[in-house]
Order: structure tokens, then C-alpha cells, then sequence
């Protein structure tokens, strides 16, 4: 009977165990290699970075909140490799994320950047090690500052400045890699269109309009699309003044923050007013092409139809 009643606790102990390590990942993340560009590469060693970065990624835990496997993450990390000297690396890494609609089979972009100063070392076999409070290597450093990136926008999506706290982790992430000798950690590196600048505007209170307009965006239009479009497509128009505003007073080089915002949903906005009101389509072009000048053909489609 004891024996029976050790048998019994172990068995619960270890679904209790399989349960929380389920509900505890946060990430779906597509990992991929695209190393065409470099004649006669070691296909074992890019397959095992490639098995590497999925397990670090996917099994580690990046938060204390528990997500249920249909709550995760979705994203993609595509690491373009154009460069392969020995153990040295380089090219470029591709992030993009996702976000369900509410009561949709639609997902949203949230983020679609592409950070030009991948540059890191590996050895077939080497463990992916990552600490908060040190620098480690530049491979775990910068996929971490991502991963961060990519779960504070997904908060920031479902409540107010929720993401606050992963953004926090990023810049730690930044800090602990000043002295890195690889580029993108710094102030003056990547002509300000990096992951130092990337937090900074993520955190910086003068910015914050960009983040409101994230949540009421996504959680106040998007996932009321399907209950009461009319609604929610004049809501959105009505949150745009937020980017406006945040365009008006900073409107300079170290700001960039918005042109991830459009890099991620421009198409979408399209998309969205092609099916609004004369006045809607009017007044949201005629702003869009304001704060972004570099999509001005996009936003005329939205006239067109």
C-alpha cells in the first residue's frame, strides 16, 4: 500500500511537472538558416546552430506568466548567413511576429525588422548560454534582445505599457553588451537605426503615443473588427492622431520607432480603409502621408477602390 501511495504521488508530481513546463514557453518561433550565399558550407554545423538556436528559443523560459500552448508566441527568425570565416558568422537576422484577432482566423504583424549587424561566433556542439545579469556571446545576447522585444509588443497588444517589464530585459540586454566588439549595441553604430536606439524609444516616455496607439490599436479595433467593424475601422482612424502627434514633436533621425510600426503594418492599414467611409479614407491618407512619407504610392491605394 505505501509502495502503491509512492507510485500514485510520483505519477502526479510528474504531470504536475509536464503541465507547468508546457504552460511555462512563451515562444512559437520558426528558426531558420539560409547559408546559399557561402560556397561549401559545413551543412553538420549549420544544422546543429540551426537545432541550437530552436531549443534555446523555444524551451527556455523568458517570463514568470504561464501561457497555455495556444497562447503562444508566434514568430520567425531568419538568419541570412552571407559570411562563414572558420567559427565567424555574419549577414543578417530577419524578426518578424504575430498576434491573433480576436475571434478571427486572421493573425496581425507585429514586428518585421531586419537587424543588418548579425556578426557572432559558434563551434559545432557548443552550448547557447544566456544570462540577464552578464554578457555571454553575441549569438544569445542578440537573440534574447529580440525574443524580449517580440513578448513585450505582444503585452503591449493586450493591456496598457504591459510590455514594460520585457523591455526592461532588453536593455538590460543592451547595457551588458557594451563592450561587445560586434556592432549594433551602441549609440553611434548603424546610423541610429539599431538595437540600442530600438529600446531606447521603446522606453522613452516621449514615445509613449506609439505604444498606446499598439494597445488601442490591436485590443480596442482589431479584435472588435469582427463584432462591429464600422466601429472599430473609426476607432483606429481616431487612435492614428497618437503617431501623429508623437511625429510632431520628434521628428528626427533618433526616432525610428514609428518605421517599425509601418514596416509591420502599412499593408494592413490599406487593407483596412479601402472599406471606410469617403471621409475615413480621406482623412486617414491624408495623415498617414504625413507621419509616412516613404509609403505615400501605398496609402493612395486606399483612394483607389
Amino acid at each position: 500500500m505505501i509502495y502503491m501511495d509512492r507510485k500514485i504521488l510520483c505519477y502526479c508530481f510528474l504531470f504536475l511537472l509536464i503541465s507547468v513546463s508546457a504552460n511555462a514557453q512563451e515562444l512559437r518561433a520558426n528558426i531558420s538558416l539560409n547559408t546559399q550565399q557561402i560556397q561549401g558550407s559545413n551543412r553538420s554545423v549549420t544544422d546543429a546552430l540551426q537545432t541550437a538556436l530552436h531549443e534555446f528559443v523555444n524551451t527556455r523560459v523568458w517570463t514568470n506568466a504561464v501561457f497555455t500552448p495556444q497562447e503562444r508566441i508566434e514568430c520567425n527568425m531568419m538568419f541570412n548567413i552571407t559570411s562563414l570565416v572558420g567559427n565567424e558568422f555574419s549577414g543578417t537576422l530577419s524578426v518578424q511576429s504575430r498576434r491573433p484577432v480576436f475571434n478571427s482566423s486572421y493573425t496581425t504583424n507585429m514586428f518585421n525588422f531586419v537587424d543588418s549587424d548579425l556578426r557572432f561566433t559558434y563551434v559545432e556542439g557548443q552550448p547557447l548560454e544566456f544570462s540577464d545579469i552578464a554578457y555571454t556571446s553575441n549569438l544569445t545576447s542578440l537573440v534574447a534582445f529580440y525574443v524580449y522585444i517580440i513578448i513585450g509588443l505582444d503585452f503591449d497588444s493586450f493591456s496598457p505599457f504591459g510590455g514594460t517589464p520585457f523591455f526592461q530585459q532588453a536593455e538590460a540586454t543592451v547595457i551588458n553588451a557594451q563592450q561587445s566588439p560586434e556592432r549594433g549595441w551602441k549609440a553611434h553604430e548603424g546610423n541610429y537605426r539599431n538595437r540600442y536606439w530600438l529600446i531606447q524609444n521603446l522606453l522613452d516616455s516621449r514615445y509613449r503615443g506609439v505604444r498606446e496607439f499598439v494597445y488601442r490599436y490591436n485590443r480596442l479595433g482589431l479584435d472588435r473588427m469582427s463584432s462591429r467593424p464600422n466601429e472599430a475601422r473609426a476607432d483606429i482612424a481616431d487612435y492614428f492622431r497618437l503617431l501623429q502627434e508623437v511625429h510632431r514633436r520628434r521628428p528626427d533621425q533618433h526616432m525610428f520607432l514609428l518605421q517599425v510600426l509601418f514596416n509591420a503594418k502599412a499593408e494592413e492599414w490599406v487593407n483596412i480603409f479601402t472599406n471606410g467611409t469617403p471621409d475615413e479614407k480621406t482623412r486617414v491618407t491624408r495623415l498617414l502621408k504625413e507621419i509616412d512619407p516613404p509609403n505615400i504610392a501605398r496609402y493612395d491605394r486606399i483612394n483607389s477602390q
